[in-house]
This record gives structure tokens, C-alpha cells and sequence, in this order.
């Protein structure tokens, strides 16, 4: 079985409802089709109630009871979804008038109904730009309390018979955070060995990933990575995690020996974390492109509830599976 068949078939087992911002969208649209016939989810497609109606006949497929449509220009919950921006965003200077438009993006609207409790979690990001998407999550949804940060991860799905025998991975943050501190490298790597558990169940190995494995080079860059390492095995000392590694260190057990002698991480890591996102993003890219694996994100972790980006590029295979990590995500 698949990676992905796998995340599947345990989000099946525990169906979340899922709103999705982009309902117009015909991948998105398919996408979900394809979810509620594989028992991943009950979904509700955000947008004009005309076009989604038509993009849902497009798939064979129409509203029942695990297809809903909500439409922000009329909708019974937009006035209530009005009144809640409102009341989170007066401080900032938000009149009740730019309030009731805010609570017609569809965007907003989705968040608004995970936010209160309509729906277990949102997907967009498939038309809308990341910061736009992310925008929406932070504002309205909100960072939980015991989080330190919001930060992203990729789900890595490496091609069946890979010659390192791995199935998958996760990469952290590829997506988010630019230039994350030592603490907060540090809350990453906490926060991606969690979400290998969850949506993995894999035990983590985590490796702080730099240029450099066990002071083999000096560099402010490298003394971030290393102190992260000292605040995990402070905070953290059950996590298995080491570094800074080189990605060789960190993946390939002969280098990883050869380089990092006693480590129980190095060679052995299902989770990398990046220094910062010029490396993350270009690392799970060239992973994806040239290594062939399929790459599920940005995943956002350290929200209140589940919310996730989708990429422009994305597939309606890639909404199925982002509905599947989003219906664990929420039922975890």
C-alpha cells in the first residue's frame, strides 16, 4: 500500500467535515468529489452557488448530504461570520461595514466556519496566493495557545521501492517562517516530529539540517542550528533529534556513521528541518522535480484548528490528499 493510499484510508477512518474556499475551482471541486467518495470527509464547497453547482455536474456529482454548497453573497451564516470578524478585528481599526464585505471573501468565510465550529477544518490556496491563504488562518482561526509559532511542513512521499527503503518524510518549514530564530527552529522541529506521529504514525528522528555536520564548518548560520539542538535536548530530551547534519549525514546511514559516529538519528531522519526557507523550499523542490517524490503542503501546524494551503500547481489528486491530512489533522 501507498503512502498516500494509507493516509486515506486512516483519514476513512475517522471522516472529518471539511470547508474548501475555492469551490469554483474544477480541480478543487473534483478533488473533493473524489474525497467524500473515498469516505475521507463531508465537504462544503465555499463560492456563487450557480458555478458550483455546475462544476460539481461537470464531476457526475451534486449536493446531498456529503456535498454542501455555502454561498458568502447569501448564505444564513454570513451576517453571524460579520459580526465575529468584527469583533476580532475592531482593534485593528475594522468598521462593521468593511466587516460584512470581509465576511463575503470566501476565504474568510471558510475560516469563519471552522473558527465557529461549522466545519472541523478549511483547504484553499489552490487560486489564492499563500499569504493570502495563510492571511485568512492566522486572523480569523488563530495560532493555538501551547504553540510557539505557526510554521509549515511538506509530507514527503517518496516513490514506491526507493533505494533508501523509505516511504515518506517530513520536511519543516518549507512554506512559512523565512528566517526562523534558534528557539524558533527549535519549536519547528517539535512541532514536525508531532506531525510525523500523527499523520505518519511513525516514532520522529529529527535532523536540524545545515551546511555543515558537528562543527565540520563555523558560521553564524551554523551556531543557530546547533543551539536549536541544545534547546531540544534541554526542553525536549525524549525527542530524538541531532545536528546540525548534512543531508547525507542525516539520510544515508554509511554517512550518517562516518560523520556523526553514535548518533541514533543520523542516517536514520524521517524528519528535516531546514535552516531557513531558501533551503527548505529549494530542498523539497528538487526532492519533488528531480527525485520523483510527491510532495503534500504547505501544511500549516500551530493553529487553533486545522487549516491548509494548497499549491496553484496543485491536482485534484493533491485536494484529495491535502482533505485526507486535513480530516486527520482534525480528528486527532
Amino acid at each position: 500500500m501507498s503512502v498516500l493510499q494509507g493516509l486515506q484510508d486512516r483519514a476513512a477512518a475517522r471522516p472529518a467535515h471539511i470547508v474548501l474556499s475555492e469551490g469554483h475551482d474544477p480541480r478543487v471541486v473534483a478533488g473533493a468529489v473524489s474525497a467524500v467518495q473515498a469516505g475521507i470527509a463531508r465537504i462544503t464547497l465555499v463560492g456563487t452557488t450557480d458555478e458550483v453547482h455546475r462544476q460539481l455536474a461537470d464531476t457526475g456529482a451534486s449536493v446531498g448530504p456529503m456535498i454542501a454548497v455555502e454561498d458568502p453573497q447569501t448564505s444564513s451564516l454570513t451576517d453571524e461570520f460579520a459580526q465575529t470578524y468584527f469583533d476580532l478585528r475592531k482593534h485593528k481599526g475594522v468598521s462593521e461595514d468593511i466587516a460584512a464585505i470581509q465576511a463575503r471573501d470566501p476565504l474568510v468565510f471558510a475560516a469563519m466556519m471552522v473558527r465557529n465550529g461549522h466545519a472541523d477544518g478549511t483547504v484553499g490556496g489552490a487560486v489564492a496566493t499563500t499569504s493570502d491563504t495563510v492571511r485568512a488562518a492566522l486572523q480569523i482561526i488563530g495560532k493555538a495557545k501551547d504553540a510557539p509559532l505557526v510554521s509549515s511542513f511538506f509530507l514527503m512521499a517518496l516513490p514506491e521501492g526507493h533505494p533508501s527503503g523509505r516511504s515518506a518524510m517530513i520536511f519543516g518549514d518549507c512554506g512559512l517562517v523565512i528566517d526562523p530564530n534558534a528557539e524558533e527552529l527549535a519549536a519547528i522541529a517539535v512541532a514536525s516530529a508531532a506531525s510525523c506521529k500523527q499523520l505518519l504514525g511513525d516514532a520522529p528522528k529529527v535532523a536540524l539540517l545545515s551546511f555543515s555536520t558537528k562543527g565540520s564548518a563555523r558560521h553564524p548560520a551554523v551556531t543557530k542550528v546547533s543551539d536549536a539542538v541544545e534547546i531540544l535536548q534541554r526542553d525536549h530530551p525524549d525527542l530524538p533529534a541531532d545536528g546540525e547534519l548534512q543531508f547525507d549525514a542525516a539520510f544515508v546511514p554509511e554517512v550518517g556513521a562516518s560523520k556523526a559516529p553514535g548518533s541514533t538519528v543520523a542516517g536514520h531522519a524521517n524528519v528535516m528541518i531546514f535552516p531557513n526557507l531558501d533551503a527548505g523550499n529549494i530542498g523539497y523542490k528538487i526532492a519533488q522535480r528531480i527525485g520523483g517524490a510527491d510532495a503534500i503542503g504547505p501544511v500549516l501546524q500551530g493553529l487553533s484548528k486545522p487549516a491548509n494551503d494548497l499549491s496553484r500547481g496543485c491536482t485534484a489528486q493533491d485536494v484529495t490528499n491535502m482533505i485526507a491530512v486535513t480530516t486527520l489533522q482534525a480528528s486527532s
